[in-house]
């Protein structure tokens, strides 16, 4: 770290330390991100594709921007809860302007990020933008370092709704990029216009320090934070994020609820690594880890059954649940992973749980799973209704007691979603189906 950054630092520890002794830290508060936020995102799908003149639909511009805004309202996103619009990486001009102020590439931005920002919103969206903490964005454009107030106001000008601040060219330290984001998002406060705050720093400490974030600051600081590597068009990249969340929920996924929310990264349903399963199966688990929801594709290239995945409102409506807590694995029996996570509504006490059955064998045929409610430790209800969430028509709304059985016939890497609804007691309800001799074990595929 140079003399310049030593002496930033020294000078933004005591600021923030001062802060913090008037309260100012004990919480983001900023009354956004109460549910997983749900968008898209330039990145998976157009990268740092700045070549307009070979690749004018697929360069990241204003014109892209535009479409994609565009079609978010009329194939139906923005209806289905998708609202943010983020452009990552790539944006800005190589250099600042003469007062050191950031500026858009302007051959590719023509008419600069407050008119573009004027559209978004135009469309009842809300805009999104990215950043780097370091001096350097990722791609090498210009980053905060030294610019963070006047960065802040900026975007509060050009009306950002949503900044994703990266960490590349930054610092090795811990607690300096810790003191660094606390100290951005308070210049963001600053400006007095509410901006969703995404933060990257944990990613980077969990895959390359013995040093693990500390998430009680995290949930101070940020919305959101990505706590993994970034995602590839692959499956195996899914899997790997899984695992790895799997592995470590015991260390975060209680920090996650409303305003702050542990973030795998993209979904990549609509591009070209993932089959029909596996599209399911990824915003499935997305939407039990109460996720942030967002695509990465070219939205007029989605196939209606794809596009039918990610507008699922009972997929989403379990993302969006009120009580925000994140899914996590409970076992794993026969190949299939079984991911719970509890939702509204509670009756009488007991909860009602949202369960996803992850097939992960990698071909051959559809492996079936029995197991009982009291195995899954669904059993503080006398009796639940199941629905199929993936296909609610096929069984209908099943309803068993804590001490009967469920069976699931799971694809090779895809996903059974099952829903369970505590019954009240001596209610009278009509179910499509009831548990008696004939139908003791219902079968969900």
């Amino acid at each position: 770290m140079d003399r310049a950054m030593q002496s930033y630092f020294k000078w933004s520890d005591w600021i923030i330390g001062f802060l913090c002794l008037l309260r100012f830290c004990d919480s983001l508060n900023n009354g956004l991100a109460l549910t997983p936020p749900m968008g898209w995102m330039s990145w998976q799908r157009y990268r740092c594709n700045v070549d307009c003149y070979n690749y004018p639909n697929d360069c990241l511009s204003e014109m892209l921007i535009k479409r994609i805004a565009d079609l978010m309202v009329s194939e139906g996103y923005k209806d289905a809860g998708y609202e943010y619009l983020i452009i990552d990486d790539c944006w800005l001009n190589k250099t600042r302007g003469r007062n050191g102020e950031l500026l858009e590439d302007a051959e590719r931005f023509p008419s600069g990020m407050k008119n573009l920002s004027n559209y978004i919103h135009g469309k009842g969206l809300k805009f999104g933008i990215y950043q780097d903490f370091g001096n350097f964005t990722c791609a090498g454009y210009p980053g905060l370092f030294g610019h963070l107030e006047q960065d802040a106001q900026t975007f509060a000008d050009w009306d950002v709704d949503y900044i994703k601040v990266d960490t590349c060219y930054s610092y090795d330290n811990l607690e300096e990029l810790e003191d660094g984001y606390s100290n951005f998002g308070q210049m963001l406060n600053k400006t007095g216009r509410q901006m969703v705050y995404s933060c990257s720093w944990p990613a980077y400490f969990e895959l390359s320090s013995n040093k693990k974030p500390n998430y009680d600051i995290l949930k101070q600081v940020c919305n959101l934070w990505r706590n993994y590597g970034d995602i590839e068009d692959d499956w195996s990249d899914v899997l790997d994020i899984l695992d790895w969340f799997a592995a470590n929920q015991e260390r975060f996924a209680s920090y996650a609820g409303p305003g702050q929310w542990n973030d795998p990264d993209m979904l990549l349903l609509g591009n070209y690594g993932l089959s029909y399963e596996q599209s399911k199966s990824q915003m499935v688990l997305w939407a039990i880890l109460a996720a942030p929801l967002l695509m990465s594709a070219d939205l007029a290239e989605i196939r209606p059954e794809i596009k039918d995945i990610l507008q699922n409102k009972d997929i989403i409506e379990i993302n969006q649940d009120a009580l925000g807590i994140q899914g996590t694995l409970i076992l794993t029996k026969v190949n299939i992973n079984v991911w719970m996570k509890p939702i509204q509504p509670v009756v009488d006490d007991s909860q009602s749980y949202a369960v996803a059955f992850l097939g992960r064998m990698k071909g051959g045929y559809p492996y079936r799973l029995v197991i009982s409610l009291n195995e899954l430790q669904i059993n503080s209800s006398e009796s639940y209704m199941v629905t199929n969430i993936l296909d609610p028509y096929k069984e209908g709304n099943v309803v068993l007691s804590k001490d009967e059985f469920v069976s699931v016939t799971v694809k090779p890497s895809g996903v059974v979603l099952l829903k369970f609804v505590p019954v009240e007691e001596n209610k009278n309800l009509l179910y499509s189906k009831r548990i008696d001799e004939d139908f003791l074990i219902p079968d969900f595929q």
